[in-house]
């Protein structure tokens, strides 16, 4: 073996050990939408090394990554994030949140992403970031066709899938914690809204029977001050 071949050698041998001292450091994570809801087969890009691996039955993942390290984490029908792992951390809680279109839900379900689809409907939302409110005339024309499942009709919000037993299938509608009726909420210039919520099921719970119907929970920018 010539002194080139020694040297081109040597050059790939510690090549080759720095990469695997580098990569030493195991970090696990756990991907999610709404703060509790796994993500499935969310892809994890390792960005040094371009590998791509996908989360498990219940969200999870794990990798062995260098110090630092940035990750891309991304899911049909979610916002794609990047993640720069502090240099002492190793277990990660990654939530994505859900793209504010109408076919998100559907685009999310049909991948697999979520398991349980109704989950998935229980709350989403929409906020004043992500869209323009100014465009429409009323908090009732955004939110119709805006929320699979959920219809507008005669100022009285629908949400998908609620049997009332009194009479009346309207959600219960909340603006910067405090009860409204359709009037209130309808007199909200669209421009001052900072967020609306939808909530269902256990989401709904904490308001007990008022929340039976399902609850409408609006945060405007004056609220929030």
């Amino acid at each position: 073996m010539n002194i080139k071949k020694i040297s081109t050698f040597i050059a790939i041998s510690l090549f080759v050990l720095s990469s695997s001292i580098a990569q030493d450091r195991l970090v696990r994570g756990k991907v999610t939408t709404f703060d509790s809801i796994p993500l499935i087969n969310a892809s994890v890009l390792i960005k040094s090394t371009k590998q791509t691996i996908k989360t498990d039955s219940i969200g999870n993942f794990s990798a062995y990554c260098n110090t630092p390290e940035k990750l891309k984490i991304s899911a049909n029908g979610f916002l794609t994030r990047n993640v720069k792992i502090p240099e002492n951390v190793k277990v990660l809680l990654i939530n994505l949140k859900l793209k504010s279109t109408e076919e998100a839900k559907e685009i999310a379900t049909g991948y697999g992403h979520v398991k349980d689809k109704d989950k998935l409907y229980s709350m989403v939302s929409l906020n004043s970031k992500e869209m323009d409110f100014s465009m429409y005339k009323d908090v009732f024309e955004i939110i119709r066709g805006r929320f699979p499942g959920v219809r507008v009709e005669s100022d009285q919000i629908i949400i998908r899938g609620i049997n009332s037993i009194t009479g009346s299938s309207a959600a219960l509608i909340v603006v910067d914690g405090i009860t409204a009726d359709a009037s209130l909420a309808n007199s909200i210039p669209p421009h001052s809204i900072k967020s609306i919520n939808i909530l269902k099921d256990g989401s709904a719970a904490r308001y007990g029977v008022r929340g039976a119907n399902g609850v409408v929970v609006i945060e405007t920018k004056r609220g929030n001050e």
